[in-house]
C-alpha cells in the first residue's frame, strides 16, 4: 500500500481501541491497489497479537537496562521505539502506563543531547548522515506515533523529538554517504522528515539520490549482494520512499528481490548469504527480518507465496517481531488479513548468473553452488568485495554442511575461488580457475635504471620495488576445475587440478552439534581428517555421507600471503574435517544425504 502526503493524524482511530476490522479507505491512499481499494478489510488478529505478545515481552528488557551508557544513539532510538509502541497501542498490556514516561524521557533527552550542533550522530562514523539516518528513522516514527496517540502526558518528548528532527533534516539533506545502501537510508529518513516538518530541501535531496538509479540487476539483487542489507535498508526505505513520496515504480524493486530471496530460504528460517559483498558472506542470516516487506507486497500484488513466507515468519516467532509493532501502527493497512497461502518454491534448480551463483533444493535439501567472487576483477581483500572462499553447501534438515573449500600448496596463493560459474545441464555446474605465478626476469635495458630505484609495483602476492609490470616472465601455472552434478540423493564434486606436482587439501566444515564418524581427530580441536573409505555427520534423524577419504598426508589449508602476512587466517567456525592429496589429479567428492 503507498499512502500519500499529510500528517499522520487520522492514525488515531487506529490507534484508539482494539478494531476487529481495517478501514484502508480512511487513510488518504493516493496510489489505488487492490488492497487499498478493499476498504473494510478484516485484521489479522493473529498477526496483531504476535507483533503485541513480541513487543511486551521487549518492554521489560528495555526498563531493565535503559540508562547503558554504552548503547549507540540508533540503539537508544530502538528502545525508545519498543517502549512508544506499547505505550499507544490499545490493546498492549503497557497501553498508557506511566512508568514508561521517565524512562522514555530519559532516552529522548540523550537522542538530543548526544546530537551534534550541525545535527548529525557519532556512530563509529564521526558527524555520519548515514548513520544518524538510521536512528532519525526511528525518530520520525516516535514523534509520529506520540503525536498520532496525542496524551498531554507525552507532550515533553514529542518537543524533544522535533527538536531533533528539524536540526537534523538539513545535516541530512546537505550530507553525502558511504555505500550503495546509505543513499536510500538518507533519503527514507528524509522522506520521513518530510512528511512530518516540510521542507523542499528535503524533497530536492530524495529526488537526487534516486535519479542515480537503483543499483538492482533484473534478478532482483542489490549491487552489495547482501540479505542483512536488502532485509534491514535497501526495501524497507524504498518501500518508505514510495509510500511518503508516490513513488509506486520502486515496489518493482523490491518485488524482484523479495522473489529471488525465495530461493535463498532455508527450510529452518535461514537466508543464503554465501555470494554477499558485505559481512554476511560468511555468517548466519534469518528470514524475520523481511516480515513486513513480505507482508506488503503478499498484499498489494496478492501474492500468496508472498503471503506464506510471511506467516511462517509469524508462526516460527524468532527474531526480535516486536519492532515491527511500530511499522504496523504507523501503516495499519499492514494488518489486513493475507491473501491465501501459496507455497513457495522447494523443487528447482535456479540459476542467478549475475552473481555466479545456483541454488538447488529438493525439500528439505538445499545446495549452494558459488562462483561469483569478486577476486578475478579486484585481486584484494577488502570490505565490500566477495571473496569468501566457499563454492559449495549442503544440508539435508538439520544436518548442515556449511562449506566446501580448496586450498593447493602453490605459491601461497591461497584457497581456489572459481572465476565464474556454468550451468553444464539442469543441476550440473562447472567451477574453474587458472592461476599464474611469474618469476621474473631482467629488465629490458631501455626500463633499467643506474641508481636502482625502480617502481614499487604488485608482483601480484606481494609488492617490491622491482618495476615488475616491465619484466619478462616465465609463469608457473596450475588449472582447476570443479564439477557439481547433483545425482539421486546427493551430489558428486569432480576435481581435476592440473600443474605442477604439489599437495593440496579439501576442507568440508559442518555446523557444530552432530556427530562425525569415519574420521580420524588432529591436533587441533574441531579438525579431522577423512583417511579413506566413507565418513559421516549425523543430527538427529538427518545424516551427510562424504567421501572416499584419499590419504593420510597432513596438508595445511593455506588462506594465502594477502592474509597470512598481518596473522589472519579463514578458518571457518565448525567441525572441519580434510580430505588431501597430490597435483596432477582427478578425484571425486561424494555427499550423500539421509
Amino acid at each position: 500500500m503507498i499512502l500519500g502526503g499529510g500528517r499522520p493524524m487520522q492514525r488515531r482511530t487506529f490507534l484508539a481501541g482494539s478494531l476487529t476490522t481495517l478501514t484502508v479507505g480512511a487513510l488518504h491512499s493516493t496510489t489505488q491497489t487492490a488492497a487499498a481499494n478493499a476498504a473494510g478489510a478484516t485484521v489479522d488478529d493473529d498477526f496483531l497479537t504476535v507483533l503485541t505478545n513480541a513487543n511486551q515481552k521487549q518492554i521489560p528488557l528495555v526498563l531493565g537496562n535503559y540508562q547503558n551508557a554504552s548503547d549507540s544513539i540508533r540503539t537508544v532510538a530502538r528502545k525508545a521505539r519498543r517502549l512508544i509502541s506499547g505505550y499507544v497501542w490499545g490493546r498492549s498490556s503497557y497501553h498508557h502506563d506511566a512508568s514508561l514516561l521517565a524512562p522514555l524521557q530519559w532516552l529522548v533527552e540523550q537522542l538530543a543531547a548526544r546530537q551534534h550542533d550541525d545535527g548529525l550522530y557519532d556512530v563509529g562514523n564521526l558527524h555520519s548522515p548515514p548513520d544518524s539516518a538510521f536512528a532519525i528513522q526511528d525518530v520520525c516514527m516516535l514523534y509520529a506515533l506520540l503525536d498520532a496517540d496525542d496524551q498531554p502526558a507525552t507532550q515533553p518528548h514529542r518537543t524533544i523529538l522535533e527538536q531533533v528532527l528539524r536540526k537534523a533534516g538539513p545535516a541530512l539533506a546537505s550530507g553525502g554517504v558511504h555505500t550503495p545502501n546509505h543513499r536510500w537510508e538518507v533519503s527514507a529518513a528524509l522522506a520521513r522528515t518530510h512528511h512530518l516538518f516540510p521542507d523542499r530541501r528535503y524533497a530536492a535531496r530524495i529526488d537526487d539520490w534516486l535519479d542515480e538509479g537503483i543499483d538492482a540487476t533484473p534478478e532482483g539483487f542489490y549491487s552489495e549482494r547482501s540479505s542483512t542489507y536488502a532485509a534491514e535498508v535497501t526495501n524497507p526505505c524504498l518501500l518508505t520512499i514510495a509510500w511518503l513520496r508516490d513513488k509506486p515504480e520502486l515496489l518493482g524493486f523490491v518485488r524482484r528481490n523479495l522473489d529471488s530471496t525465495l530461493y535463498l530460504l532455508e527450510p529452518n528460517g535461514e537466508v543464503d548469504t554465501t555470494a554477499s559483498r558485505r559481512q554476511d558472506q560468511k555468517s548466519i542470516r534469518e528470514v524475520w527480518w523481511y516480515l513486513t516487506q513480505y507482508r506488503e507486497l503478499a498484499l498489494h500484488d496478492r501474492d500468496g507465496r508472498f503471503a506464506t513466507v510471511a506467516k511462517s515468519i509469524e508462526q516460527r516467532g524468532t527474531g526480535e517481531l516486536g519492532d515491527f509493532l511500530a511499522e504496523v501502527l504507523e501503516r495499519p493497512e499492514l494488518a489486513a488479513v493475507l491473501p491465501a497461502a501459496e507455497a513457495v518454491p522447494t523443487d528447482f534448480a535456479q540459476h542467478f548468473p549475475t552473481q555466479g551463483s545456483a541454488r538447488i533444493r529438493r525439500g528439505d535439501r538445499t545446495a549452494t553452488v558459488f562462483g561469483g567472487t569478486d577476486f578475478h576483477d579486484l585481486p584484494v581483500i577488502s570490505s565490500g568485495l566477495s571473496t569468501n572462499p566457499t563454492f559449495f553447501k549442503l544440508r539435508q534438515g538439520a544436518a548442515i554442511l556449511d562449506s566446501v573449500r580448496l586450498s593447493p600448496q602453490f605459491f601461497s596463493t591461497g584457497h581456489f575461488r572459481s572465476d565464474g560459474l556454468r550451468r553444464t545441464g539442469d543441476s550440473s555446474f562447472k567451477l574453474a580457475d587458472e592461476v599464474k605465478v611469474p618469476y621474473h626476469l631482467p629488465l629490458p635495458k631501455r626500463y633499467r635504471r643506474k641508481d636502482g630505484m625502480y617502481a614499487l609495483t604488485p608482483d601480484g602476492r606481494f609488492y617490491a620495488s622491482m618495476d615488475f609490470p616491465h619484466r619478462p616472465k616465465q609463469y608457473r601455472t596450475l588449472r582447476t576445475e570443479v564439477t557439481v552434478v547433483e545425482v539421486g540423493n546427493g551430489f558428486d564434486l569432480t576435481f581435476e587440478l592440473d600443474g605442477d606436482e604439489t599437495a593440496y587439501a579439501i576442507e568440508l566444515c559442518f555446523r557444530p552439534g552432530g556427530t562425525l564418524a569415519g574420521v580420524e581427530a588432529l591436533d587441533a580441536p574441531g579438525n579431522y581428517q577423512l583417511v579413506a573409505g566413507t565418513g559421516s555427520y549425523t543430527v538427529g534423524s538427518n545424516r551427510i555421507e562424504f567421501g572416499p577419504g584419499s590419504g593420510a598426508a597432513r596438508v595445511g589449508m593455506d588462506p594465502g600471503e594477502r592474509y597470512t602476512y598481518l596473522g589472519g587466517n579463514l578458518t571457518p567456525d565448525g567441525l572441519r574435517v580434510y580430505l588431501t592429496g597430490r597435483i596432477p589429479t582427478r578425484q571425486v567428492l561424494s555427499l550423500r544425504t539421509a
